[in-house]
């Protein structure tokens, strides 16, 4: 049962990144229109795909399944690995309280940086300080941009899971990938010209959101 679950959750957040991005991208790091007209063609929806299956597809076995969540935890502990002997600058094995402390020093500068650039977007106005009118917008968009991307959990994501392991083994094919998102991009693509306009992306966000209203009123229900 648990190596069925961990096959799930590797599956599961491969389908839910790339086919949510066809109808619901807002310019982030996994936005498929990559040259920033405002539609998402289908060549650009394949080679965001590529991406994101060349991620989770860990070990290159083409099936995305519990091995792969192994082969990213063995990943994961080879950056611990790395961050550490970066910060051990003399090779010693150990940790000094000297380099403790650099290596504090450095991470409480990439902090304050952040803090600059989360500062500069809060003072619209560039007045050199924050109004609780800007506090106020800043959390307004905050809460829009929840909603438009869909932060309902896993439950959307796990019926995507379920639709798209055709052959009902737990795991995720190359096949039943690129079908199932076929399938998303088919959804949104409204007209069938072969791309996603603007148009039709706030029409598959609006879907959703009347697809996940219905099944909150039928669990309230229930």
């Amino acid at each position: 049962m648990r190596k069925l679950t961990l096959t799930l959750s590797v599956a599961t957040l491969a389908i839910a990144g790339s086919s949510a991005a066809l109808a619901q991208h807002h310019g982030g790091k996994h936005n498929p229109d990559a040259n920033g007209d405002g539609i998402v063609t289908q060549a650009e929806a394949r080679a965001q795909a590529q991406e994101m299956w060349a991620k989770m597809d860990a070990n290159g076995d083409g099936i995305i399944d519990s091995n792969d969540r192994a082969a990213h935890k063995e990943t994961r502990g080879e950056k611990r690995t790395e961050r550490f002997a970066e910060a051990d600058t003399n090779g010693d094995g150990e940790l000094s309280l000297a380099e403790m402390e650099a290596r504090h020093a450095e991470r409480a500068e990439r902090k304050a940086d952040k803090l600059g650039d989360r500062f500069a977007k809060l003072d619209a106005d560039n007045s050199g300080g924050v109004s609780q009118e800007e506090m106020k917008a800043a959390r307004e968009g905050k809460m829009g941009n929840r909603g438009k991307g869909g932060g309902h959990g896993m439950r959307g994501p796990r019926m995507m899971l379920k639709k798209a392991d055709a052959n009902g083994d737990g795991a995720v094919s190359r096949a039943e990938f690129d079908a199932a998102l076929a399938a998303r991009f088919a959804q949104a693509d409204s007209d069938g010209d072969g791309a996603i306009s603007q148009d039709e992306r706030e029409a598959a966000r609006e879907a959703m959101r009347e697809r996940r209203q219905e099944r909150r009123a039928k669990r309230a229900a229930s």
